[in-house]
């Protein structure tokens, strides 16, 4: 039973909780286990205190003992991305240059929210510094490996909790996304990631990235990071952009139809190169589409490449991280970070406002696109994991990371939701990922579309470490 706890669902934990089958004890110590027998090859935890873990598990378990579990993550165990603050334990970004102290005592609204519905911390996952760029690698952690092939990036910025999950050593995570960093890593590692509406999942203290930031779930279903999704959107007063809350029960909501539905099938966006065999499996999920009684469309939303202005706005976010760092604590950091913050810097107003006229523009292509659509399917990735402790591919054309995911940071500057599914594996044995847009606060059927492929087309694949372990190798 033991190894069968490393491939559950929370909903299943959760279960097997009520009936006394589990324990949220056995669970933690059995995950805890495997992270430390197994995660020297993939490098994906940053903290793991066993100790403090186990505390919050035993009170999940009296909790059920004494009839008083009622949170909807009771006992579950979480991953916890080093970005998100958490009362007892440091939130250090991945980065020498923060003091451990400064972040203790608090909590960001997610890892709020998560509490009250009596989830335990597992531990915290890797980052790349102040989760900067598509890949996990930070001068305080090193690299973090693909646990479908160790010598593969697991993508970024949230790769350490991508690498967990896929991995088996948590059941779901939390993520961040200002440019693709849940959807990136959730497309490499073979795992579901949710990038929601920005605002419809509070935000504090205000990201550096400003209104490109959202934090997410990543989960092995598309249940349960609707499940994240019903826990991580409840009020939080510290975030002044917070869309008014709609108490959307998420998982509930995966049972609108998808018959009916307008979908525009885009396999480039009218600008990306796309790895052919991925092109072929993101077709092949249109007609799942159309089997499930969706009508597909192939159309491009009609906006052209906007990676200028992304990259403005992005790399201005991380000036703005830095902008209070000397130059004795900018030697500590990611060198390519330094480099991309300080050609930031010399960005007039004029520029960052031209940025911001072109997100406008393509904010309000889509809004109009969405009339006549209801989703959008794209590849998540054009490409596969790629080489580890790399920015980009061997012989990329360009030296920074966004000019590889051409389908992410878009609806970072739309603010729309979009979510990472898995397609299947490539010929190399790696995982490919569809992307599933949907209007701006329409979560709800971005996460139904994504249920439905899935229970149409599951993805009955396991990382190799995982499958042989699962199978007593």
């Amino acid at each position: 039973m033991s190894k069968e706890l490393l491939t559950m669902s929370a909903q299943a934990l959760k279960a097997a909780y009520q009936t006394g089958a589990l324990s949220p004890v056995e669970v933690c110590n059995t995950l805890l286990d495997h992270v430390e027998r197994h995660d020297d090859a993939l490098n994906a935890w940053c903290l793991i205190d066993r100790d403090t873990t186990l505390n919050w598990a035993r009170e999940a378990e009296q909790r059920y003992q004494n009839g008083t579990a009622n949170g909807l993550l009771e006992g579950v165990p979480v991953a916890v991305k080093d970005v998100f603050l958490t009362p007892m334990w440091p939130t250090l970004k991945g980065s020498k240059t923060i003091d451990p102290a400064s972040t203790l005592e608090k909590r960001s609204p997610a890892v709020a929210a998560l509490e009250r519905h009596g989830y335990v911390p597992l531990g915290k996952t890797t980052t790349p510094e102040f989760g900067w760029k598509g890949i996990t690698d930070s001068p305080l952690c090193g690299p973090t490996n693909n646990p479908w092939d160790p010598s593969k990036t697991a993508g970024g910025s949230s790769g350490g909790s991508a690498a967990a999950v896929s991995a088996g050593m948590a059941p779901m995570a939390l993520g961040t996304d200002a440019g693709g960093s849940i959807r990136i890593p959730a497309g490499f590692c073979g795992i579901v990631g949710h990038k929601p509406t920005f605002s419809e999942v509070p935000h504090w203290p205000a990201s550096p990235f400003g209104t490109l930031a959202h934090a997410g779930p990543m989960t092995r279903s598309v249940a349960d990071a609707a499940l994240m999704m019903t826990v991580m959107s409840e009020a939080d007063a510290r975030d002044s952009l917070a869309a008014p809350r709609r108490g959307i029960d998420y998982v509930a909501a995966l049972q609108q139809p998808i018959k009916g539905l307008r979908i525009a099938l885009s396999t480039t966006l009218g600008y990306a190169d796309v790895n052919p065999e991925i092109e072929k499996a993101t077709r092949e999920a249109a007609r799942v589409f159309e089997s499930l009684g969706a009508t597909v469309s192939e159309v491009d939303p009609g906006f052209s490449n906007p990676l200028a202005a992304f990259s403005h706005l992005f790399y201005s976010g991380a000036a703005n991280a830095m902008r209070d760092l000397g130059e004795r604590q900018r030697s500590l950091m990611d060198p390519a970070l330094v480099e991309v913050a300080a050609k930031a810097e010399k960005l007039s107003m004029l520029d960052y406002l031209g940025a911001m006229n072109e997100r406008m523009a393509v904010s309000e292509r889509m809004a109009v696109f969405h009339t006549k659509y209801d989703l959008l399917i794209t590849p998540c990735l054009p490409i596969e994991a790629f080489d580890t402790n790399r920015e980009v591919p061997v012989d990329w054309p360009s030296t920074r990371w966004p000019t590889w995911t051409p389908f992410t940071y878009p609806f970072n500057l739309t603010g729309q939701p979009a979510l990472s599914v898995p397609l299947g594996l490539s010929s190399n044995g790696l995982p490919m990922a569809l992307q599933i847009v949907g209007a701006r606060f329409d979560d709800a059927r971005v996460l139904a579309a994504g249920h439905a492929f899935e229970q149409a087309q599951p993805f009955a694949h396991l990382p190799p470490m995982l499958d042989e372990l699962l199978k007593g190798a």
